[in-house]
């Protein structure tokens, strides 16, 4: 006991020291610095993603049909890039028992503002209006990305084998976004391709 009585006073200073240190290591905790940098932390703007950009991308990768005729229900469709005619006739409902899907396209690659004229069955093929995605730009030229077999045919230069090269091109790569896109081509080179500038329109 006596031992006990005599280091009283040094298990005082170890307690004062364990509280000492307790008390300095909250006051770090809660300090402002530390209150300040968990506020910044919290605070800062979470980077959401562009919204407008986005849409006008959407926008962009869009594109609004009209699509007429021998269809179940006729109307402005807005379809996707890369979307075929065959994708339209679907959001249709089909085409009615007199269409005349002989002179379809299915495969062709929808564009923005396109018409799609379905004909009926006894329907001249080449007839104003029929063709399935139209056929001359108001100044008489060629549409290169919506013109039939036959009209590609009336352009100089262009018999059956290059019209039907120019549409399975243009089927399996997409639109022909200018003139010079016919270079890649077999058969259309740079001196066919300046004949045909002056009578063709791209896109």
């Amino acid at each position: 006991m006596y031992w006990l009585k005599k280091n009283i006073p040094i298990f005082i200073i170890i307690a004062a020291v364990i509280v000492l240190f307790i008390f300095v290591n909250k006051q770090e905790t809660s300090s402002p610095l530390s209150a300040s940098l968990i506020s910044s932390d919290l605070d800062e703007p979470i980077n959401d993603p562009p919204l407008v950009e986005e849409a006008l991308e959407k926008q962009n990768q869009t594109a609004m049909v009209d699509l007429k005729g021998e269809v179940v229900r006729p109307g402005v469709y807005e379809m996707e890039e890369g979307d075929r005619i065959r994708d339209v006739i679907e959001r249709a409902d089909g085409f009615t028992d007199n269409a005349d899907i002989l002179q379809v396209n299915l495969a062709q690659i929808v564009q923005d503002e396109m018409v799609i004229l379905i004909p009926a069955v006894g329907q001249a093929e080449g007839a104003a209006g029929s063709s399935p995605a139209g056929e001359q730009a108001g100044d008489g030229k060629i549409k290169i990305n919506t013109a039939s077999m036959e009209e590609l045919t009336q352009l100089p230069g262009i018999g059956p084998a290059k019209a039907e090269a120019i549409i399975t091109h243009r089927d399996n790569h997409g639109l022909f976004q200018k003139a010079e896109d016919l270079l890649e081509i077999s058969g259309i080179g740079e001196k066919t391709l300046e004949t045909l500038v002056e009578h063709i329109q791209v896109p």
